[in-house]
């Protein structure tokens, strides 16, 4: 609630060394209803200060782009760079952002350990965050969710059509190939393939 809310009532000494208490590390996470905070751990101060890949060095973006080696990780690897340039304060180093990713978000997109510092960490960063990726009706049918601002977010835009586009074009090629091994193939566009395609099973039936 807003101090500036009427029936706002300040919180007590007790309440503030009680929330404090449970913020610090090692302290067991909190329960209320159906939401919960974890429990912190001796690899959370490692993630803080020691990351051990790149999922973990941007992890306070909530970046989840953890297999370096798919075709994932390259697609989405500028967009990653792009939301850290933006979303980091250059005389802020990473480590204190990944610390208030941890004891202000509980290292987590969807919840709040400690207030405070939540809120300093979504003022620090702008608000900007990597929510989430995934495939839909295809392994190339790349959809991408962030918070940032429209440059960023026609980035991501271009990254899955760039995506969808190579991935379709790889496909019907293949099907192409398939029908007729020695095919010349002119990439860059999924009508012109589609076309050719559509020819060259024309051509096979009349042939038949």
């Amino acid at each position: 609630m807003k101090r500036n809310n009427k029936f706002y009532t300040p919180p007590t000494f007790k309440e503030r060394l009680t929330s404090l208490k449970y913020s610090f590390l090692f302290w067991k996470g909190r329960k209320k209803g159906m939401i919960h905070t974890r429990n912190l751990e001796w690899s959370d101060l490692r993630y803080i200060f020691f990351p051990k890949d790149f999922a973990e060095k941007y992890g306070y973006l909530g970046t989840s782009v953890w297999n370096e080696d798919s075709v994932y990780f390259k697609a989405l690897y500028p967009l990653v760079l792009a939301l850290d340039y933006e979303a980091k304060p250059k005389w802020c180093p990473r480590w204190f952002l990944r610390f208030l990713h941890v004891f202000g978000s509980d290292r987590s997109i969807v919840r709040v350990r400690n207030r405070r510092l939540h809120n300093l960490e979504r003022k620090l960063t702008k608000g900007i965050q990597f929510w989430d990726w995934k495939t839909k009706w295809t392994d190339y049918d790349l959809r991408i969710s962030i918070s940032a601002p429209e440059h960023l977010q026609e980035l991501a835009s271009a990254i899955e059509n760039r995506f969808y586009s190579m991935g379709r074009q790889k496909e019907i090629v293949e099907q192409i190939k398939a029908i007729d091994p020695n095919a010349g193939i002119i990439w860059g566009s999924i009508e012109r393939l589609e076309k050719q395609l559509e020819e060259l099973e024309t051509f096979n039936t009349k042939e038949r």
